[in-house]
């Protein structure tokens, strides 16, 4: 659709919500924090059901408390890749990254 004004003077009117994003220049920004916050519920949720508490999973990644409460934090989208895969490990899972 064109982002041409429309009756009521939204020119997004009509478009699909990731159109609007790619149009507004926020595309990648809002998927990059998306996909951290799901990779944060999951640790978060391994970690309930195998009763890990914060210092034991910091210990398990071989990292400080804050390390870890940086990673835990939802509005933190600026995670290593690495980090993330010693967090997976410490639960007892593996990260799967792909290009789709």
């Amino acid at each position: 659709m064109s982002n041409a004004m429309h009756d009521d003077g939204n020119p997004h009117i009509g478009e699909s919500f990731d159109s609007f994003l790619h149009a507004e220049g926020l595309y990648d920004a809002v998927t990059a924090v998306a996909i951290k916050r799901v990779l944060v519920l999951q640790i978060e949720q391994e970690m309930r059901v195998q009763g890990i508490s914060k210092s034991e999973m910091a210990r398990r990644m071989k990292t400080s408390a804050t390390q870890l409460g940086r990673l835990l934090d939802p509005s933190n989208d600026r995670i290593q890749l690495d980090t993330l895969v010693k967090a997976a490990s410490a639960v007892g899972r593996s990260l799967s990254v792909a290009l789709v």
